[in-house]
């Protein structure tokens, strides 16, 4: 059988065991998410020997030559050496500038990396808590108009990150993982085309950035922004959300709570076929959302879609 080894531990495996599930059951402790090649929380770097990788193109090429790999898409084919990625190490470390409460749930988390990011809006990015917890959040700062990286973090339920963020404080540290593209983002060459903005809790966040930087490029089209949540004290960003209206003719807000959702949805309708529709939050709110969207006619390659996956 293969050989996994692990700095100074070895151990056998079956072969076709899922990388990532060989090392946790051995105690690893390698972070996850979504499972599915998007969070990139799980990356190992392979030292000695390759995986059966079923999603290359999920890392760039830099990473690949460097020798990164996404351990929840590779299966183990032979022996093979690793090291699991170390925030410590490979980390970005940043401080805390900004932990509020916009909503009895959610937390506004501000960040000040120790050097400047290059990112755009919609993106993610990996946040390791200090004690090693790793969860992937959207971004919801524009570029050049925040001087800091802002998250909108979900803490309804209890979480291993979750725990850990209702304890920050402005100066505590937090270390910065692997960036992400994310389907969600402003194309300059929709300027003139209808945009349909559609979250559900924090999948607010990224449609947050879009928003203002399409309205900073001078949007000329129709925007219009839905945004479901539980009840009414979690439409955490009303008010900015009506002062961006109050200034652009072109903008209009709505709060839908869930018990009104199905009516809303039956009622959703797209003013023309050139339509841009962005879709964040649960994976059941997302599919509800696109659903809705395909059978009013909307072709799919203009529905932009990510969901986020409840791991606390």
């Amino acid at each position: 059988m293969p050989e996994l080894r692990v700095g100074d531990r070895r151990w056998s495996v079956t072969p076709g065991t899922n990388l990532l599930d060989a090392l946790n059951d051995a105690g690893m402790s390698v972070p996850y998410s979504c499972r599915a090649g998007s969070c990139h929380a799980c990356m190992v770097r392979c030292v000695i020997g390759e995986p059966l990788d079923a999603a290359p193109e999920a890392l760039d090429s830099e990473r690949r030559g460097q020798g990164w790999r996404l351990s929840c898409q590779c299966q183990v084919a032979g022996d093979l050496a690793v090291e699991v990625f170390d925030p410590l190490r490979d980390g970005l470390p940043a401080t805390v500038v900004g932990a509020d409460w916009l909503s009895p749930s959610v937390l506004r988390l501000r960040l000040n990396p120790e050097r400047p990011l290059r990112y755009r809006v919609g993106q993610h990015l990996l946040l390791w808590t200090e004690n090693g917890v790793a969860r992937p959040y959207s971004l919801a700062s524009v570029p050049g108009d925040d001087p800091f990286l802002e998250f909108h973090i979900d803490c309804l339920r209890s979480g291993a990150f979750a725990d850990v963020a209702r304890t920050l404080k402005n100066g505590d540290p937090i270390r910065l993982g692997e960036l992400q593209g994310g389907a969600l983002r402003y194309d300059p060459d929709w300027q003139d085309r209808p945009l349909l903005l559609l979250a559900a809790g924090t999948g607010l966040a990224p449609l947050w950035g879009v928003l203002r930087e399409a309205l900073r490029q001078d949007h000329q089209g129709d925007i219009r922004v839905l945004h479901l949540a539980r009840d009414a004290q979690e439409h955490y960003l009303t008010g900015p959300l009506s002062e961006l209206a109050a200034r652009h003719s072109n903008l209009s807000v709505e709060s839908i709570e869930g018990s009104g959702f199905a009516a809303v949805l039956g009622e959703l309708r797209v003013t023309s076929r050139q339509t841009i529709a962005l879709v964040c939050g649960s994976p059941t709110s997302v599919e509800a959302f696109s659903k809705r969207l395909f059978i009013t006619g909307l072709p799919r390659g203009q529905v932009l879609s990510d969901e986020f996956v409840e791991r606390g």
